[in-house]
């Protein structure tokens, strides 16, 4: 059986909200993939990876997809004697108002993709059923 209803909305309800500030050990970093046990790939602003751990209280409670911002602490990772570096200690889910944050990474701001001119370049045929002179 999961966990109450009311401890799930708790958990979900504190990640909405952006703190007023990360200490010098939180970083905010982007899920690769999740490697298994609740140990994910991570990727920080300077491009280094580095593996994390889900904690007890996010299990069953909320997901992470490929490419979604976390926010990890990395204290307790001189503890320890494995290869994790750290813990997920909030899951970014309102991308708009942690972006709006001052301790937000500039790298991990999305660049605007540029529309490519339909004349230069041939039209995409993704999707599309085949012509009816290219069957013969």
């Amino acid at each position: 059986m999961g966990p109450p209803r009311r401890k799930m909305l708790a958990t979900a309800q504190e990640t909405l909200t952006p703190p007023a500030e990360l200490t010098e050990t939180q970083l905010i970093a982007r899920a690769i993939k999740a490697t298994g046990n609740n140990i994910y790939l991570i990727e920080l602003s300077n491009k280094t990876q580095m593996l994390v751990e889900l904690p007890a209280r996010f299990r069953s409670t909320i997901w992470i997809k490929r490419g979604s911002y976390i926010v990890i602490d990395t204290k307790a990772s001189d503890e320890r004697e494995n290869k994790i570096g750290g813990e997920i200690i909030n899951v970014v889910l309102d991308e708009k108002a942690w972006k709006k944050a001052s301790f937000w990474p500039k790298e991990f701001v999305k660049q605007p993709v540029a529309a490519a001119d339909s004349d230069s370049e041939e039209e995409s045929r993704v999707g599309k059923m085949p012509s009816s002179d290219e069957s013969e």
